[in-house]
């Protein structure tokens, strides 16, 4: 079981207290740009030992009185169909997600931003898809000259030619589906019509990683660097900060590259050059203080390095990136001195896969696939693939067998519905292979309940295996990896093809 190495406690009673504080020093109007994921932040929750995943939604939900939400999206994402590998879904549909998902929390969106739009037409049916939801949607084209054109920037054919966005609370939550979403541009252009109606509104960042009052190399800091690997974010000491305060605090290439520039705009709006003397200043973080156990974030963090490593392999496999950003990571893993067979489930996998191959019929030409899972006492358990079934969902039945303490023997889901759901994919959807993936083994399973107590009481521990580790030895098919996804299971696998076809359906 892994330790608590996180207080959520603290962390809410601190960074709502900062925030509020924040607000005060302006025009009780801050406009309060939102990093990261605002909902299931798997990646804080992976390092951070105890973090609640959706611990700022409960600090939104605290502030409720005080906010209005706002969400940016960049037009570009939606035009080319920018995936979230997180929850394998696109940047516009992940939009509505969190719309869906603040709402869930009984919080309201003020309103969706598309930033930089040029009238792409697939964007326009974006916004009209909105609209006819009851969404209001602002339309931000890109400003000629930016960042380095400030006195076109700062000017009514700058951040004036941006619609002003209607808010009625003290501070605004500016958030967005990913990077570069255009929520700094839209905080600071609400800050110049804000000046130009005579509130002297202020802008700040709400931070999570990396956290500016850990070490440079330390691995929490270090894992911001891998997550973020495939654009190319580097943790630097602070120079603004070091030469304003006398302090080493951590911040990360792109807010110290712009921090110049932003610092200028906010002079040009607010005429108070010195309210930030440091890109650290801007942002609101109070992470590093409700760290309990910091070996423990250390290891874990460690971990969350191999994590990524195994993800970019397969995402350069599939094409999504480079060799160049394989490599950061892999660097990144020597820092920490760290192999991919410290990720426990690694080695057992493997071993699974090489005694399915030993197995395996004689001529067959099929590739033999293992899987490994790590339960929450530690207990490793492994799977094969077959003509019945896939390694993952092999995997994850051997799993909750064993934590419903049934015999290995017993079978959990009849002959006779694995037969049924095969001749289904084969004889009428035309499917090549009819094993079942995760998917549809848990279908089969549910359909077997009724004749089979014993599935009833193995289905009951699912809900167990969120959070355990789990390592493929080849590329999940879209049916594993959608089921591995929604059981909470942290996947990693080798950038193997199951198939030797092409097309995998």
């Amino acid at each position: 079981m892994t330790a608590r190495a996180f207080d959520n406690e603290k962390y809410l009673e601190e960074q709502s207290r900062a925030i509020l504080e924040r607000a005060a020093r302006f025009d009780n109007k801050l406009y309060l740009e939102f990093g990261g994921k605002l909902a299931y932040d798997y990646h804080a929750a992976r390092i951070l030992p105890g973090f609640d995943p959706n611990v700022k939604m409960r600090l939104l939900q605290k502030l409720k009185d005080k906010i209005d939400i706002v969400i940016c999206i960049f037009a570009g994402d939606i035009e080319r169909k920018k995936i979230r590998a997180d929850f394998g879904i696109a940047y516009d549909a992940d939009t509505l997600r969190i719309i869906d998902n603040l709402r869930d929390w009984g919080l309201d969106v003020k309103a969706v931003v598309v930033t930089r739009y040029a009238d792409q037409p697939v964007v326009k049916t974006f916004i009209n898809k909105l609209t006819r939801l009851g969404i209001r949607v602002y339309a931000h084209r890109a400003i000629q000259g930016y960042p380095t054109d400030l006195d076109t920037i700062v000017s009514d054919e700058g951040y004036g030619a941006n619609e002003f966005i209607e808010t009625e609370k003290p501070i605004v939550i500016v958030t967005g589906p990913g990077p570069s979403s255009g929520k700094m541009a839209t905080c600071l252009s609400q800050v110049y019509h804000e000046q130009k109606r005579g509130v002297s509104a202020g802008y700040a960042k709400f931070e999570t990683f990396p956290v500016w009052n850990l070490p440079l190399k330390h691995p929490v800091n270090l894992a911001y660097e891998a997550a973020t690997a495939d654009i190319g974010d580097v943790n630097m000491v602070d120079p603004f900060h070091l030469e304003a305060y006398g302090k080493t605090a951590i911040n990360y290439n792109r807010d110290i590259e712009i921090f110049p520039v932003v610092r200028r705009i906010c002079a040009k709006i607010m005429d108070s050059e010195q309210l930030y003397r440091s890109p650290t200043d801007m942002g609101v973080n109070r992470v590093g203080f409700s760290i309990m156990d910091d070996e423990a974030v250390r290891r874990a963090a460690t971990q969350e390095i191999i994590r990524r490593y195994f993800r970019y392999r397969c995402e350069y496999a599939l094409g999504m990136t480079d060799q160049q950003t394989v490599d950061r990571v892999k660097l990144l893993m020597d820092e920490v001195g760290a192999v991919e067979e410290d990720r426990s489930v690694v080695a057992p996998a493997r071993n699974a896969a090489r005694e399915a191959a030993q197995q395996k019929d004689k001529g067959s030409d099929n590739i033999y696939c293992g899987a490994a899972l790590q339960l929450p006492d530690g207990t490793i358990i492994t799977g094969k693939n077959s003509p019945l079934m896939h390694a993952a969902a092999s995997c994850v039945i051997n799993a909750i067998k064993i934590l419903a303490g049934l015999p290995d023997e017993l079978l959990l889901i009849s002959p006779e519905v694995i037969d049924s759901v095969g001749m289904l994919k084969k004889d009428f959807l035309k499917s090549k292979r009819v094993s079942l993936d995760l998917g549809e083994a848990l279908i089969a399973l549910s359909v077997s309940v009724p004749a089979n107590p014993a599935a009833g009481l193995a289905m009951r521990n699912l809900p167990r295996l969120s959070g355990c580790e789990m390592h493929l030895t080849h590329l999940p098919t879209p049916g594993d990896e959608a089921g591995l996804r929604k059981l909470g299971i942290n996947l990693t696998s080798e950038p193997k093809f199951a198939s030797r076809d092409l097309f995998v359906d």
